[in-house]
């Protein structure tokens, strides 16, 4: 186990380099398979959307991507459950929940009947397993985002943090290398009759290798602190009373991060992809899906190198740059891209928009964890999230298909640059370089090489 780095501290300072890589290894990999299993449900969307919609409706793809997004309504609330109870009874028990919970929902979508069996009811408990699963990815953003950031050595915050996004993104590479191997090895039909469950079955028994890998990973709140929760000495921890009384400034600021950065997401990430999946069509559904899943590998490798930079030069510099530039880019991207039917067009026109997304994805979970103490930390990083994902980022992909339905694309493109405008503002006006944060209190400066403590 990890020492405390001062007793009565709060949390628990990693005592080597090695410790906290192995901590974050084990912390990120469910991340990686909670959203393989968020984005297993967008990748196939389209072979499986006839067996709960009448395909004969033009509506039915509206219908699938709202699905998606009335799944964000639950982020909040599983963030609320799960930040209290990561506060209040620590950061690997609520990784182990959250994780468990995803299973079950994988497996009931791998085997539950269609619509040509039990009607609409297929769609009923596609919504609900969706909407449990919405539930266990809201408490695991906050959480591993708290506990990553936790378990980093002090001047290598950025780099191992900017691992829950590079497990984020990996679990939208894996969902697409799946598409390929399926489309490799089933034809067209196939995937539309049986086919798209394989991706579901997988998350499921991904996410018990994951449970049972946490089981060793340390625990970043120190036993000292925990024991006094336990004992009803800190009586404000993971308190929603104390956090929007106490705390709110933070929250509001991670609110006004996120904004920007979770709509350029889904926008780049999602909408994209689909983007170039219609240009190309089924004739050409394999180029598709390799540029859609090189370009992903890329904003995956992307991400350590934001993470590197930003222990170097600060956080403020890299979010100003995504800020600038997805103001700047959103309206080349999703004007010229549904236009290209070149893959090296397309590939590059994705490519750009990841490289400026990477200067939020990289640093977002530490930027929000420095702004809280460790008795709230959890429940302020994941609710700020999730309030903001719910608005902005998980209705992304439902405005772009209905405002394309309409003919309005260009509103759409609006609404997203404005978006990122606003956080633009607060990058700039609301947050300072280089200072001084909480979890430095708690551990030691990131900005300064700390002393050895063990072995590296």
């Amino acid at each position: 186990m990890i020492d405390d780095a001062t007793p009565s501290g709060p949390t628990r300072a990693p005592t080597s380099t090695r410790r906290a890589v192995l901590n974050t290894m084990k912390g990120s990999a469910g991340n990686l398979v909670e959203w393989y299993d968020v984005y297993i449900y967008t990748v196939f969307a389209t072979y499986f959307e006839a067996q709960f919609f009448d395909e004969n409706d033009s509506n039915s793809t509206v219908y699938i991507y709202a699905i998606f997004a009335v799944t964000f309504v639950m982020r909040p609330v599983g963030s609320w459950f799960f930040g209290r109870f990561a506060d209040r009874r620590g950061r690997k028990a609520a990784l182990m929940l959250s994780i468990t919970i995803m299973s079950s929902c994988s497996f009931l979508v791998a085997v539950m009947p269609t619509r040509d069996t039990i009607g609409y009811w297929a769609a009923v408990i596609l919504v609900v397993a969706r909407l449990v699963q919405g539930f266990a990815t809201g408490g695991e953003y906050g959480t591993s985002a708290t506990y990553m950031s936790e378990a980093a050595t002090a001047n290598r915050r950025g780099f191992l943090s900017s691992f829950q996004y590079v497990t984020l993104v990996g679990g939208h590479v894996l969902a697409q290398f799946t598409l390929l191997i399926a489309l490799s090895v089933l034809d067209v039909e196939a995937l539309h009759d049986w086919g798209w469950r394989i991706g579901f079955f997988i998350g499921g028994v991904a996410a018990l290798v994951v449970l049972w890998i946490r089981r060793s990973m340390d625990e970043s709140l120190s036993e000292s602190h925990l024991k006094a929760i336990r004992a009803g000495e800190d009586r404000t921890a993971g308190s929603l009373t104390a956090l929007f009384t106490e705390h709110w400034r933070p929250l509001l600021l991670v609110f006004l991060i996120t904004a920007g950065g979770t709509v350029a997401f889904y926008t780049y990430s999602v909408n994209a992809p689909a983007i170039v999946k219609s240009t190309f069509g089924d004739d050409r559904a394999l180029t598709a899906t390799w540029i859609n899943l090189l370009g992903l590998i890329l904003l995956l490798l992307l991400q350590p190198v934001g993470g590197i930079v930003s222990d170097h030069v600060g956080r403020k510099p890299l979010l100003i740059f995504f800020g600038v530039g997805g103001v700047l880019y959103t309206y080349v991207l999703l004007t010229y891209l549904p236009k290209t039917t070149s893959p090296l067009v397309a590939f590059t026109l994705v490519a750009v928009g990841y490289i400026i997304l990477t200067g939020y994805t990289s640093i977002n979970a530490i930027v929000k964890a420095e702004l809280f103490p460790a008795d709230i930390r959890a429940l302020g990083v994941g609710l700020g999230y999730a309030l903001a994902n719910s608005v902005f980022g998980g209705t992304a992909p439902l405005l772009y298909q209905a405002s394309k339905s309409a003919g309005q694309v260009g509103w759409f493109i609006v609404y997203v640059t404005v978006v990122i405008g606003v956080s633009l503002l607060v990058y700039i006006f609301g947050l300072k370089n280089k200072a001084v944060t909480v979890l430095d209190r708690e551990q030691g400066s990131a900005w300064a090489v700390p002393a050895p403590s063990g072995p590296r």
